[in-house]
């Protein structure tokens, strides 16, 4: 469990077409120091042009995901001429960089949660695409009982769940288990312990094996669209089908479908 000071901060690791990325600071809880940031930020940007990663699993070594900021490293900046604001700045900017790769990266991101998720933890989860958790996994935005509003995992948070359960993540603080975050759609499946890492890897591989094109015209279209007004959407999705069905994905997938066939899609 408790990573020697000189190995990696995130652990790479290929199983076919699924690449899993392990944050490896169990003994700080996994928080997000900035060299951990910088870690996985480097792994991200490295398997977007992966030609066999289709699909990233986000995972974690220790009993934490993530406790979020790494509060002791940001308190430290307190010490200079400016009270830390240029130091923070930078933190945050950084921390909302990785966040938006996540949900800008050209392959899908499932989030693998076996402990629990606080704070900018709980916001790396959320700005996965999907995320299987563990009946022990928990979740919360505890910034609030600390002086610390969670403003940027809210950004994460309020674009998963409704408005007032986020609000009330954001303005009590409180821990949620699996199964209420399940509820409210903040994850995709609870699994018991033992079962985690296998259902994660079923629903990886299942993605894996769609059209890897069409995978990536899909997920960037959600986000696209769900930023724009409702007609807005329907305009720009309707050029996206238009370019999808132009593709030569589509021609097989449509064909194998009509001639009662498996698609051979290329690799």
């Amino acid at each position: 469990m408790n990573a020697p000071a000189s190995a990696p901060l995130v652990l790479v690791a290929r199983d076919g077409h699924v690449l899993t990325l392990t944050l490896n600071r169990p003994r700080a809880r996994n928080a997000l120091s900035k060299a951990l940031m910088a870690a996985l930020q480097d792994a991200l940007d490295a398997a977007a042009g992966d030609a066999q990663a289709r699909v990233i699993v986000l995972a974690a070594e220790g009993p934490a995901f993530s406790s979020g900021h790494d509060l002791k490293e940001m308190t430290a900046h307190r010490a200079g001429a400016d009270g830390g604001r240029e130091a923070f700045a930078r933190t945050f900017a950084q921390c909302s960089r990785l966040m938006q790769t996540v949900v800008r990266h050209p392959k899908p991101v499932i989030a693998r949660v076996q402990g629990i998720a606080t704070a900018a933890g709980c916001q790396l989860v959320a700005s996965c695409d999907l995320a299987v958790a563990s009946s022990a996994a928990r979740f919360a935005t505890p910034g609030v009982n600390i002086g610390l509003f969670c403003s940027t995992p809210m950004v994460a948070l309020s674009r998963n769940v409704s408005p007032k359960h986020a609000m009330e993540m954001l303005l009590t603080g409180e821990m949620i288990d699996a199964a209420h975050a399940h509820r409210i759609g903040l994850v995709n499946r609870v699994v018991v312990p033992e079962a985690l890492e296998t259902e994660t890897a079923k629903l990886a591989a299942q993605i894996a094996s769609k059209p890897r094109a069409t995978v990536k015209i899909g997920k960037e279209a959600f986000y696209r669209q769900r930023e724009m007004g409702l007609s807005d959407a329907y305009d720009y999705a309707s050029r996206v089908m238009t370019e999808n069905m132009l593709h030569a994905e589509a021609n097989e997938g449509i064909c194998a479908f009509v001639e009662k066939r498996d698609p051979k899609w290329p690799e």
